[in-house]
């Protein structure tokens, strides 16, 4: 039996750029182009900082949203040691935000909002409002669960510059009413999507309804792959679920994914998958992506190929080794079936090509 013509040229091109990757010059796929002048200083650098969040934190948790989804802003107070060594002191607001999160969390996801007079001279400054990721229970596999989730964000900046920055902060939590320390954990902080317009050279949009045509094939592309590498499936482009939509300066559109802790290579105790999907754990990959043209598939592919060394490496750097040595190798293999997935034709035919959502139906 004949293969179909487009498993062979979709064979035929892998076969070539993974020749060119062992020859270290893979071919890429137009990148999206940040600007670095343009990145907030905070972004810059990857050495985790320091910091004690002052709060009332009672009243936080007990913050629902209104009617439109709001809630209030709350007062709060970051102290860091400044360049003297002392202790220096930042008054900002804060809200709850998220959805599952804010249910289910002993301490609920914030939006912090910093004013440039205040951050001016400090280490923050150019945050405007920016997301803060936390712990949700005070419990060191919870801890385990954010800090896989930000390796996930890093190996999604290494792909591509159109994510979000993130730093990492050893963050001590005080309750302002009663003065007492709650939990000592790791957090960090997330590029606000302004400031990522800014970066990219774009904005970003709240349009929902985007489909496949509609789309940039490439950014596309590596949205998709990149989900499922990590196994994520919760998420939804068109409905800005977990999902961005920015608009270059040449008028493309390309998505931008977030909060990736319901994926498989978080593996985190409450995730579960969507019960149409009729997967049993997240850690089961489904490609969710959109259909793109098949001469994208064999490039960004490549692209993927290219920088496995640089993603294997994240795990193995300071920041890399803040995870259990076991939770390292169990991503780490996980990784590899990925990479065993996308370097065989057959495998991309059926499990992507033929998955992506807009496909036609036989």
């Amino acid at each position: 039996m004949n293969q179909p013509r487009s498993l062979v040229t979709l064979a035929a091109a892998l076969a070539l750029c993974a020749a060119a990757a062992t020859r270290g010059a893979a071919q890429q796929p137009p990148a999206a182009k940040g600007d670095s002048t343009k990145q907030v200083h905070f972004f810059q650098s990857e050495t985790p900082l320091e910091v004690t969040l002052t709060t009332n934190i009672k009243r936080l948790r007990g913050d629902k949203p209104d009617k439109d989804g709001n809630t209030p802003w709350r007062a709060a107070t970051l102290t860091y040691a400044g360049a003297d060594g002392a202790p220096a002191t930042i008054p900002l607001r804060v809200h709850t935000r998220g959805i599952w999160r804010l249910k289910n969390c002993e301490f609920p996801p914030l939006r912090m909002n910093f004013t440039s007079e205040a951050v001016k001279k400090t280490p923050f400054k150019g945050l405007d409002k920016p997301k803060l990721v936390s712990f949700c229970r005070d419990q060191d596999s919870y801890e385990g669960y954010l800090l896989k989730e930000f390796q996930l964000y890093r190996v999604y900046q290494l792909l591509t510059p159109a994510s979000h920055a993130v730093r990492l902060l050893k963050m001590t939590y005080v309750d302002s009413a009663s003065g007492k320390k709650q939990a000592v954990r790791y957090a960090f902080i997330e590029e606000d999507p302004a400031a990522m317009g800014a970066r990219l050279g774009g904005k970003m949009l709240k349009t929902k309804g985007a489909m496949p045509d509609d789309l940039e094939p490439t950014h596309d592309l590596v949205v998709g792959l990149f989900q499922y590498l990590i196994g994520n499936t919760d998420f939804a482009l068109g409905e800005l679920h977990n999902a961005e939509l920015f608009s270059s300066n040449i008028g493309e559109y390309w998505p931008i994914v977030y909060d990736f802790d319901f994926s498989g290579a978080v593996g985190a105790s409450y995730a579960t998958p969507d019960p149409i999907l009729h997967i049993r754990s997240v850690r089961e990959r489904v490609y969710r992506g959109y259909c793109v043209p098949m001469e994208t598939y064999a490039p960004v592919i490549a692209m993927f190929n290219a920088k496995k060394k640089a993603i294997y490496a994240l795990y193995a750097d300071s920041l890399g080794k803040l995870l259990r040595s076991d939770d390292v190798r169990e991503t780490l293999r996980y990784f590899d079936d990925f990479y065993s997935t996308i370097n065989s034709a057959s495998d991309v035919r059926q499990s992507i090509v033929e998955r992506c959502l807009g496909a036609k139906k036989k």
